[in-house]
């Protein structure tokens, strides 16, 4: 009877898998602190390369992705309590197992996106 209380509360480690990682921007921001650690401006700014013609990133918006990805154990943040504030991310170990994840994801998407045609995104896929 103990296990069934202590197992987690989604049966579908599919779901608890999209549940930690659904957000805009969680995917890229884990894929930018693969080189190492980052300030906030500096994973801001990377959010912004490459995508002419988009918004830039709400600052609450970018603070709500980076808390939960610390909730979530993915990164770790680093407040060096001195002012102005300098506050660092950088990833977990639970993070940096995830990178390859995202490399796969990334193979993939170059892979077959670059087949598709702009009205058809995954058009090639039927023949797999």
């Amino acid at each position: 009877m103990a296990k069934a209380k202590s197992a987690p509360t989604c049966g579908c480690p599919v779901t608890a898998f999209q549940k930690m990682i659904s957000g805009k921007y969680k995917l890229r921001i884990v894929w930018d602190l693969k080189e190492g650690p980052r300030r906030y401006g500096e994973i801001r700014t990377g959010l912004l390369r490459g995508l002419d013609g988009s918004s830039e990133i709400a600052p609450r918006v970018l603070s709500r992705e980076l808390k939960a990805l610390t909730e979530s154990g993915l990164i770790d943040r680093k407040d060096y309590g001195v002012v102005p504030p300098k506050v660092e991310y950088r990833l977990t170990r639970k993070g940096k197992s995830f990178v390859p994840v995202i490399a796969a994801i990334r193979n993939w998407g170059t892979r077959h996106l670059a087949q598709a045609g702009p009205d058809e995104p995954l058009a090639g896929m039927a023949a797999e």
